[in-house]
């Protein structure tokens, strides 16, 4: 049975006796010993800070999507995935609280490189661009608008940060923090998984404008980790709305944004509470993506 401490919504997980490793602005993260315990909360982050008001279904939705793409998109590199549906042993006490948002994974070395593709141009792609008619260092042509596709898919590389923003760096500098071959496979594969996810996404009506990715190492293996092509992590939009030279609607937090910049918050902690229809939209669109993506409806707890 679920601990006490917990509620179909999920906030911030508790689990007495788990050994809490860290927590992201979205993931609880238990150590297992040689796996870890990944719990996908329904906190949601804007403009780098964690709201205090939870998002329904959005741990849930997170998790079944990353796990569709692991399925789906494993025969191009392999995933950190043990289990999301076997909750044993020290597990067993939580696992109805585990149940849809929970994921049970090898542990391995992670890459200190996010690594980002974009099939459009948009964000900080976008300025970049304005600024130096190119990505990362990488030239494009002259005179595209902002939501335009790229003639190719680009590898964008960015750091990792701990706190605040990810810097995007060019792919020379990728080079130089982890080596050329290690560089030139994060780089390959990356492409792979979103020219692959990005066919399948737009026979559903949506474009996957860019996404990031995260990898690990075992031993000399490449192992992908953390998420897989959800809402939080990629930028998803309705095809059948898609109008460049402008900025695009998406399947994430655009409603939190806009009722943000609205009522004028300085962005900076605390933030303040949503109101219900903005959760309601927000918990829609989340659902939408993943209904749309896979095929079938998420299933109710």
């Amino acid at each position: 049975m679920a601990s006490p401490h917990m509620s179909a919504v999920i906030l911030e997980t508790d689990f007495p006796g788990l050994s809490l490793r860290g927590r992201g602005k979205v993931r609880d993260i238990y150590d297992l010993g040689d796996q870890l315990l990944i719990v996908a909360t329904d906190r949601l982050s804007a403009f780098d800070v964690v709201l205090p008001t939870p998002i329904p279904d959005k741990g849930r939705v997170l998790t079944q999507l990353s796990l569709f793409w692991f399925e789906k998109l494993g025969d191009v590199v392999p995933h950190h995935l043990v289990s999301a549906t076997k909750f044993t042993g020290a597990l067993e006490p939580y696992a109805a609280a585990l149940e849809g948002r929970a994921m049970v994974v090898r542990r391995t070395n992670p890459v200190p490189i996010e690594c980002v593709v974009r099939g459009y141009i948009s964000g900080s792609g976008w300025k970049d661009y304005q600024r130096t008619g190119g990505i990362c260092g990488i030239p494009l042509p002259g005179g595209l608008r902002e939501s335009d596709a790229l003639p190719e898919p680009i590898f964008t590389p960015s750091t990792k940060a701990t706190t605040g923003h990810d810097e995007n760096i060019s792919f020379d500098e990728t080079v130089s923090r982890i080596g050329r071959s290690l560089a030139e496979r994060l780089r390959e594969t990356s492409l792979a998984l979103y020219r692959r996810a990005a066919e399948h996404a737009a026979a559903r009506g949506i474009i996957i404008a860019d996404t990031k990715f995260e990898f690990g190492l075992l031993g000399n293996d490449l192992i992908w980790i953390d998420e897989a092509l959800t809402p939080d992590s990629s930028r998803f939009w309705p095809r059948a709305q898609y109008s460049p030279g402008k900025a695009q609607p998406s399947f994430d937090k655009q409603y939190v944004r806009d009722y943000l910049e609205q009522i004028g918050w300085n962005k900076q902690p605390p933030a303040p509470p949503l109101p219900p229809d903005v959760v309601k939209a927000t918990t829609d669109k989340y659902r939408e993506s993943y209904e749309r993506i896979t095929g079938h409806a998420l299933e109710k707890t």
